[in-house]
């Protein structure tokens, strides 16, 4: 007769949420902090055991407060869904400086090492880059029995170093890396993004699953306007080369040269990036746009749902993209979208959008004027195959992920008594070669 531990015991989740406690002075966020916050929110909501960590100084993990956390969370989400006001803006700066205080002074770290020294399944999720510079905080995670997840966004700056900043090609390689080296398994926001990341896992030996699991899309409810008799169309993303906005740029200026005011106009939103003078100074000095093309920059989550959905379509010519949420949320408020023919956009738009290669700018310009017609046929047929488009929910990555987690977390070490004797059961050979524990695999006994 045996007494051994439950088969199906639950994993406990430790996720790092650093990148939370450096982003809320943003107006908007970035693509990667919707997912932190998504998953923050994730096991906030279904694991009362979850355990939300940040880095000190030197780069160790360590423990938050739970109710600080949830307090983060709650005050991001409703700053960045809506005009935020003053009192928000400050609680949103208070409860990053306490928590960040926290985590770089250490007060975590004796609390996080108490929680691995018991028993029970484990897995570090890591769902932003920067902390996979440097491995050696992860080793000591995977050396006391949890098993490292992290989810991989794009390897852009690998694949397209010349639309990155000058070190940070290198810098990504160290951070896959890191991933090909410590990862028992690997989450990834499209296909397109997998078929970039697995020969760099292979390099180092068989590499570890990798899940593709489509982010979530949660744009507030805004009502439909009115059709507008002055057309209009978004592009959506931070302004930096990638995202190709000299095209659309050069566009208007042709409109603004043939049309005059009778040409649709064109709203910029999104952040200023990097090494974009040329379109800068377009968007400061070029007189021919005034009036026709505006500069709207970060704004609320809903203040973007109400200006996509006035909109003759979302324009998005990027000429590299690891998922395309911008795309992604247009076509959740039933917008059409003009975007460019990349894998990974044909795999979220599916056969609703109308693709066009992102240096075909007599197509795009096509394109755009007919679009602008309040009885343009192209964008009518979109609209109708916009019906059948499906929103990626949340509930179906999470799905995905807390599947994932159950099949290669490691069930924990579990005492057995066996006719008298104790032994260690239920960690399988391949995390036990890592683990300061010896186990041998046997069947569950009853």
């Amino acid at each position: 007769m045996a007494l051994i531990g439950n088969t199906a015991e639950p994993v406990r989740v430790i996720l790092d949420v650093s990148r939370l406690l450096s982003s809320g002075d943003r107006k908007a966020p970035s693509g990667i902090d919707r997912v932190e916050l998504a998953y923050a929110r994730h096991f906030l909501e279904t694991q009362e055991r979850s355990v939300f960590v940040a880095q000190d100084l030197i780069g160790r993990f360590g423990i938050l407060p739970r109710p600080l956390v949830a307090a983060l969370v709650a005050t991001l989400e409703n700053v960045w869904t809506n005009t935020p006001t003053a009192s928000a803006t400050r609680r949103v700066r208070g409860l990053m400086l306490s928590l960040r205080a926290r985590a770089m002074a250490g007060l975590g770290l004796s609390a996080l090492r108490t929680m691995l020294a018991r028993p029970g399944r484990k897995a570090f999720l890591l769902v932003s880059h920067r902390a996979l510079e440097d491995g050696k905080p992860i080793e000591v995670l995977r050396d006391a029995g949890c098993a490292f997840v992290p989810l991989i966004h794009d390897l852009i700056p690998a694949t397209h170093p010349e639309y990155a900043r000058p070190k940070q090609p290198a810098r990504h390689l160290r951070r896959i890396g890191t991933t090909a080296a410590l990862a028992d398994a690997v989450i990834v926001n499209s296909a397109a993004t997998a078929a970039c990341l697995v020969p760099h896992l292979t390099l180092r030996g068989a590499p570890p699953p990798v899940l593709v699991a489509p982010l979530g899309i949660v744009l507030p409810e805004v009502p439909v306007p009115p059709i507008s008799l002055d057309p209009y169309f978004v592009t959506l993303g931070t302004i930096e080369p990638r995202k190709n906005h000299l095209l659309l740029l050069n566009l208007w200026r042709e409109f603004a040269a043939t049309l005059g005011p009778r040409a649709p106009r064109l709203l910029v939103i999104g952040r200023r990036g990097w090494e974009n003078e040329n379109v800068l100074d377009m968007l400061e000095r070029c007189t021919g746009l005034r009036g026709l093309v505006q500069e709207v920059g970060q704004v609320s989550d809903r203040t973007v749902a109400e200006l996509l959905r006035g909109a003759r379509a979302l324009l998005f010519p990027s000429f590299a993209e690891g998922y395309g949420l911008p795309l992604a949320e247009a076509l959740s408020l039933r917008v059409p979208a003009i975007c460019s023919d990349l894998p990974a956009l044909r795999e979220v738009g599916g056969n609703s959008p109308d693709y066009l290669d992102p240096l075909d700018g007599l197509g795009w310009r096509r394109a755009v004027l007919d679009y602008a017609r309040l009885n343009s046929p192209a964008r009518a047929a979109q609209v109708e195959r916009l019906q059948s488009w499906r929103v990626p929910s949340w509930a179906d990555h999470f799905a995905k992920v807390d599947a994932l987690l159950a099949r290669v977390v490691p069930q924990s070490r579990r005492t057995v008594l066996v006719a008298g004797k104790v032994e260690v059961r239920g960690i399988p050979v391949a995390h036990a070669s890592r683990t300061s524990i010896t186990a041998r695999i046997d069947e569950p006994t009853s």
